[in-house]
């Protein structure tokens, strides 16, 4: 039985484990990458560098934010091309798929390096950490085009539902990355900026093995992966579905300047390492999640391009359970052993009882995001980009940006972790509702 075959006809709960645990995999691996830079550069060079790096990283994820344009866009026109068999759209595919990734590289890479003394002061970089986060940001923007292609070329293999070969790639990039990481900190003595030149050897790697499987042929439909030709229709259709993970990627990169901003200015620097230390792992804990929500889209785009509507739902429910039986363990971890963690996450570093009670409070909405992330890729898996759209917005611009401006002010830095609790439970609730409006519509009906 061939990978479309089986994404329409097999079992919900068999489909979702054979897509999905590669990509978990994948994602996972790719999360532990972004980890190790913080344990590496906590352990091989000092805390004030750890806040430095944590300080640049954020609009090192706009970098990533075009990959995801790309990548997302593509993958989903991908899924639902092959769904409903449509051949010369996918040969002709390529063409856009690598201007837009020279472009967006170019857009990227070229400002950021004039500019970087300047995005990390607004990031909330003076003296020393400033200078600090500008090495390792630089570093990182001369690998821009393997940052973005890598990680969108691969969200395109995954697109097909060959989840076990994307993770493969990404787990190679990553094995390159992790040893060379200590050999350009310390024994090169590179400092911050060998950190993240281990990563974009990593991703090189990363970047050509996604190449040469399209060149191999090893790929579900005919494409020309050499073509440099834009199509209009499709590039257009790309960057329609890939937008929102391109907003939420921006809007992410704001609302860490106003947090790290607000920590600067009501915090300390301990208060920054403690903070930088909390979001990596957080993300980290979020990767199968981010997996499943890989998983998902190849299987809700094949479907619905098919035709198949109702099994496409049936599958955003299936994924949803998965994503909560996930998380919870690490629900439950975080919260009886904050103070075990944050020993291994910041070594020496001695927590109070009001910064477990904040690590406490910013871990408790683990069981209700796969509510939140799940539908940002079931949208645009069914064409209806706008809806994913709205839901990044309301999140974002509509509810975390004024909050955390507003709340610092008047409560402080702790306000960050209880108010970022609430926003994350308003936006599940949110969209929770948006997704059962039809159910309801349909009941109003009959």
């Amino acid at each position: 039985m061939d990978r479309k075959t089986f994404i329409l006809t097999g079992g919900l709960t068999k489909v979702m484990w054979e897509t999905s645990w590669p990509a978990v995999a994948a994602i996972v691996l790719y999360g532990i990458n972004n980890f190790l830079d913080a344990i590496f550069v906590g352990y091989l060079i000092n805390t004030k560098a750890l806040a430095a790096v944590g300080m640049a990283y954020p609009l090192s994820q706009i970098i990533l934010g075009f990959g995801r344009l790309v990548g997302t866009g593509a993958g989903a026109a991908v899924s639902l091309w092959i769904g409903k068999n449509e051949k010369a759209k996918l040969y002709r595919l390529f063409g856009s798929f690598n201007i837009l990734c020279i472009l967006f590289s170019l857009i990227c890479a070229v400002p950021a390096y004039i500019f970087a003394h300047q995005l990390l002061a607004v990031m909330g970089g003076k003296g020393d950490l400033q200078t600090i986060a500008v090495a390792y940001f630089r570093a990182t923007l001369v690998g821009t085009i393997f940052w973005i292609y890598g990680l969108a070329i691969n969200m395109l293999i995954r697109a097909e539902g060959k989840m076990k070969t994307a993770a493969a790639m990404i787990a190679a990039g990553l094995i390159i990355d992790i040893i060379l990481k200590p050999v350009f900190i310390s024994t090169l003595d590179m400092g911050v900026a060998g950190a993240a030149w281990a990563t974009n050897c990593g991703m090189i790697i990363y970047s050509l093995l996604g190449l040469l499987y399209y060149a191999r042929g090893k790929s579900s439909f005919k494409t020309n992966w050499r073509s440099m030709m834009y199509h209009t229709e499709i590039g257009k259709k790309m960057i329609g579905l890939g937008l929102p993970e391109m907003i939420l990627s921006v809007i992410g990169v704001v609302q860490s300047i106003i947090i790290l901003n607000a920590i600067v200015r009501y915090g300390t620097e301990s208060d920054l390492s403690f903070f930088t230390v909390l979001n990596r792992f957080f993300l980290f804990l979020l990767t199968p999640l981010f997996g499943l929500m890989r998983g998902l889209q190849p299987v809700v785009g094949i479907n619905f391009g098919a035709g198949n509507r109702v099994r496409a739902k049936a599958f955003l429910r299936t994924y949803i359970l998965a994503g909560i039986a996930v998380l919870f363990p690490f629900f439950f971890v975080t919260l009886l052993f904050p103070k075990e963690l944050l020993g291994i996450m910041l070594p020496g570093h001695i927590a109070g009882s009001g910064q477990i009670h904040d690590f406490r409070l910013f871990f408790s909405v683990l069981p209700v995001l796969p509510v939140t992330v799940l539908a940002l890729s079931y949208y645009p898996a069914i064409n209806h980009a706008k809806k994913a759209g709205f839901l990044v917005i309301l999140r974002q611009f509509v509810l975390y940006i004024p909050l955390m401006i507003i709340l610092p002010y008047y409560f402080g830095v702790k306000s960050i972790y209880w108010g970022s609790a609430l926003i994350e439970i308003t936006a599940a609730l949110a969209t929770l509702i948006l997704l059962i409006k039809p159910y309801f519509k349909k009941l109003s009906v009959t």
